[in-house]
């Protein structure tokens, strides 16, 4: 086809998903059944296959219909009547009691809970006064005339229902089982759901092009370690890449213009609990774009995409600096869904006098700040208050003092023999405390105070909801844009030499430019990040576009071999243009929209927390066969291992 015909269609194709958009009133949400809400009407669930209807959609307007039904056996009592389940709902079916029809009652009763059938059956009312108002289906039953037990079940691993607890191990090693119950099913059916929102957003209405990009890559300098794979050419490996960068920067090069994926990730980084060596991303980049403009972009995205049955995304999200955010919530991804913000009393502490606080002061980046728990006295025991400051000194090497304010407005603190009455007085006004209130205070590196009272905020938080009060309302959602990222930080290993706070090809900040050959320390970057309720939910930045920045940057800044990056470098020096992107995780934004406890439960087949496949039990081992093509050879024969794992 011509490119101006193309061209033209895709006008075409942006042009009509727009008038239908707003056809629709805008931006259509996502509703809250099973599946996804179709364009031309609700989805038909019993196309192509032999069943009539699903177990969760028969009404009373379905009254006298025959209707043929298929799913698993939830409950089934005294051969009177079961519970027939499939991934929609549930369905009463009443076993037939006469004599002609015995056979159907001795196959139904008799087979075990999660069997699968087939029924075939009228729909009726249930009698007056059995109506159950908390199924859909609850003011209807089927009578059944015909059955086939499909395949029997045995003896199950555990029950499957939500309600009955069962360890995550376990929950793996049967995923398929697990995969059964009705919270799986929704999380799965409501991620597809958003993201099929996401294509459309991003394709129909603003012109994205979905590529899928290689998954055999090498290595990236920097970053997250990535997982090697094994080639017939002697000593060379494949890299999983960590994330397409490279690809859509190239995309971008190649004139693509506007580039989108649902990315498959991969990082080697061992015990995680909140993290998975495989991973999904909606991944993009564009080009001619600002910073301001990913974050519309973004925005949008989210509001168009987002499940009518949670609180609605209000728009343009807020925004604060890095250093804003270290210093008033300890941390670069803030829980901004309740306040005991980290406050500074540094020019307050000065007057008092008092020689730690002094000596704290007196030192660069010294600072005294504090948060206040509101009726911590009320809620938490003194365990708690031991336990925190222990959480301080061994996480972060940082004491703490406590201050608490007594019911006469007086108080209790290692401090107060330092402190007269009218001192007293002006630090209670400083903190704004209230009877009951409990203030922890650091003094020191800022940095590392600010870190260790951002940590004690969300543990008092913790302990302050285990208490019965609650401050963090789990149906409310806080976006929030943190920008102004440094560009370098010091290696924890090394603090001498620098690494990249994002990746090595971030864009440094307009003003900083100039920095970056005499203290690169000090550059800003265009890096920002997606928080969301206290969790990191998407990160990306503007990118060097320049080949001789990008080549001084990882030369001269990072150490790094160039090398490893020519063929990128080389690709600069064609006319690239300026670009910019991110990626969402997909994961995390999935769990904290379900309120998951991990996302573990909006992964169909995920690995446990130490990276391993507890249902197929991978990683395995393989024979010395297999891996002499690869050229490879491990430092113990593999039959002796493979008797220790027998």
């Amino acid at each position: 086809m011509p490119l101006r015909l193309l061209c033209g269609t895709l006008r075409r194709t942006a042009a009509a998903a727009a008038a239908a958009a707003a056809a629709a009133g805008g931006r259509r949400r996502l509703g809250s059944g099973a599946g996804p809400r179709s364009a031309r009407g609700a989805p038909d669930f019993s196309s192509f296959v032999a069943r009539t209807n699903t177990c969760g959609e028969l009404r009373s307007a379905h009254v006298g219909q025959k209707v043929t039904l298929y799913g698993w056996i939830q409950y089934q009592r005294q051969g009177l009547f079961l519970v027939l389940r499939d991934f929609q709902g549930l369905t009463q079916i009443i076993i037939p009691q006469d004599e002609a029809r015995s056979h159907v009652k001795e196959l139904l009763s008799s087979a075990p809970v999660e069997s699968v059938v087939r029924v075939t059956g009228v729909v009726s009312l249930r009698p007056p006064g059995q109506e159950n108002p908390k199924m859909p289906t609850g003011d209807i039953e089927v009578k059944v005339e015909t059955a086939e037990v499909l395949n029997s079940c045995k003896k199950l691993p555990f029950e499957i229902k939500d309600f009955i607890k069962k360890s995550e191990a376990l929950r793996m090693q049967y995923r398929y089982l697990d995969l059964r119950s009705f919270q799986l099913q929704y999380n799965l059916r409501l991620r597809s759901q958003i993201v099929m929102r996401m294509r459309e957003y991003l394709c129909n209405l603003h012109g994205f092009v979905d590529v899928e990009t290689p998954t055999l890559f090498k290595r990236t300098p920097g970053g997250a370690k990535e997982f090697l794979v094994p080639s017939r050419e002697a000593g060379k490996f494949y890299s999983l890449p960590q994330s397409p960068q490279q690809f859509k920067q190239l995309l971008m090069v190649g004139g693509l213009d506007r580039y989108f994926q649902v990315a498959r990730c991969y990082r080697d980084e061992g015990s995680r609990p909140d993290r998975q060596p495989e991973f999904t991303q909606i991944d993009i980049e564009m080009s001619f774009v600002d910073q301001n403009g990913i974050q519309r972009l973004i925005e949008g995205l989210l509001q168009y995409s987002w499940p009518e049955d949670r609180s609605p995304v209000t728009t343009p999200f807020p925004s604060m600096t890095y250093e804003e955010a270290l210093a008033d919530y300890g941390t670069d991804k803030p829980d901004t869904r309740f306040g005991m913000k980290i406050v500074d009393i540094s020019d307050f502490s000065q007057r008092l006098g008092i020689h730690f606080v002094q000596n704290a002061l007196s030192y660069p980046h010294g600072t005294v700040k504090a948060i206040c728990i509101p009726q911590g006295m009320r809620y938490l025991r003194n365990k708690d208050f031991e336990s925190l400051k222990e959480a301080a000194r061994s996480q972060f090497n940082q004491e703490i003092v406590d201050i608490i304010c007594r019911p006469d407005g007086s108080l209790k603190s290692l401090l107060t023999k330092f402190l007269g009455q009218e001192q007293q007085s002006e630090l209670i006004q400083e903190l704004k405390m209230q009877v009951d209130d409990v203030v922890l205070l650091a003094a020191g590196e800022h940095k590392r105070v600010c870190s260790a009272l951002g940590s004690l905020r969300l543990e008092s938080a913790d302990l302050l909801e285990a208490a019965g009060l609650v401050l963090r309302d789990p149906a409310v959602f806080h976006f929030l844009w943190v920008v102004d990222f440094p560009l370098f930080l010091p290696k924890e290993d090394n603090p001498t030499e620098l690494e990249s706070a994002h990746h090595p090809f971030t864009a440094p900040h307009p003003s900083d430019t100039s920095l970056l050959y005499s203290d690169p320390t000090k550059v800003r970057s265009q890096h920002y990040d997606l928080v969301l309720n206290g969790s990191e939910v998407g990160g990306g930045s503007i990118r060097i576009h320049n080949a001789e920045l990008q080549r001084f940057v990882l030369e001269k800044v990072l150490k790094e071999d160039s090398e490893v990056l020519s063929h990128l470098l080389d690709a600069l020096e064609f006319g690239a243009p300026p670009h910019g992107g991110i990626a969402l995780g997909l994961d995390r934004l999935i769990s904290l929209i379900v309120g998951a406890q991990s996302i573990r439960d909006v992964i169909a087949f995920p690995k446990s927390f130490r990276g391993r496949d507890l249902m197929g039990n991978a990683p395995d081992y393989v024979t010395a066969e297999e891996l002499e093509p690869y050229h490879i050879q491990v430092s113990w024969p593999v039959a002796e291992a493979e008797a220790k794992k027998n």
